[in-house]
């Protein structure tokens, strides 16, 4: 297994991962167009692990000039449990590490807290989130 830079080929393995694991929210979020604007976002770290050349995870982030958030890590579910997804947040963690970052966030399923606090992660608040940016802008349709 390595760990890499995304590639626009992967979105559809990518997808098929995010709707396995019930992580898929919307195509304009998480689907093709989303993973390759992704890319192209220089605050973003977008890595994949591949295993025999097919992707079997990826963690997905943002370095905000102090501090880093990890928004998803995601591995086929007949894969978990083998250090995929641990791989994934501390080769991402690195790349933070390397740009400036002293600390890292995660946003957290409450299902996976012991995924994160075997990773030395340590539950402090809550994130609240809209799901909608159009909702906190007031320009939603009526």
């Amino acid at each position: 297994m390595q760990v890499r830079e995304f590639h626009q080929s992967d979105c559809e393995a990518l997808v098929a991962i995010l709707k396995a694991n019930l992580q898929y929210g919307d195509a304009e979020s998480d689907g093709p167009d989303a993973m390759r604007r992704v890319r192209e976002c220089p605050a973003a770290v977008f890595l994949v692990a591949e295993d025999g050349g097919v992707p079997v995870g990826f963690v997905r982030g943002v370095y905000d000039g102090s501090k880093a958030l990890i928004h998803i890590v995601s591995v086929r579910p007949d894969l978990q449990r083998r250090g995929i997804g641990t791989a994934l947040v501390r080769a991402a963690a690195q790349r933070f590490r390397e740009r400036g970052a002293t600390s890292l966030a995660v946003t957290v399923p409450g299902d996976h807290l012991s995924f994160w606090k075997r990773l030395s992660f340590r539950l402090t608040t809550r994130i609240m989130v809209a799901h909608s940016i159009e909702a906190v802008t007031g320009e939603q349709d009526t």
